[in-house]
């Protein structure tokens, strides 16, 4: 836990300290190879490029003690990667809530307005469950699966009413 409370806290340091456009600073990143500064910018937006590395960026700000190799390494690779991650979530988070809608089996296939003759077919044959389950049947793509989980929205509403 301390681990984790060490990355946590560093990354919020990033997140909150501004570097600004002076000398030494451009005189590092130039360095590296790295475009100088014209305006302020965070130290996790500078660690976000490419070709600088945690070790650059304590170069330019010091961090206020001195970190374990664990944390840094952490610190740089959910910095670097924070963008990625984020739309990783994103698309766990939209899985399983395509896993908790269930396909009726009563659901009029053919009645379907906008699907393709393959996804109709494929759903008679293979009847998934979930729309998760659908959503990796090859042949289904993204607006099919818009098109299922609106009609079985409209189904289930006209069953109850």
């Amino acid at each position: 836990v301390e681990i984790n409370k060490q990355i946590e806290d560093y990354i919020k340091r990033l997140k909150n300290t501004k570097v600004y456009p002076i000398k030494s600073i451009n005189e590092i990143l130039i360095k590296k190879n790295s475009p100088p500064l014209s305006t302020p910018i965070t130290l996790d937006s500078l660690l976000k490029r490419p070709e600088l590395s945690y070790k650059d960026i304590e170069e330019i700000s010091p961090p206020p003690k001195e970190l374990p190799q664990k944390v840094k390494e952490e610190v740089e690779i959910e910095c670097k990667y924070e963008g990625y991650i984020k739309r990783q979530e994103a698309e766990v988070k939209k899985l399983k809530e395509l896993e908790s809608i269930k396909i009726p089996n009563d659901l009029p296939i053919d009645e379907i307005p906008g699907l393709s003759n393959e996804v109709r077919q494929k759903l008679k044959e293979l009847r998934p469950q979930t729309l998760g389950q659908a959503s990796r049947i090859p042949g289904f793509t993204p607006a099919a699966i818009s098109i299922l989980r609106i009609f079985i929205q409209k189904h289930r509403s006209c069953k109850k009413g």
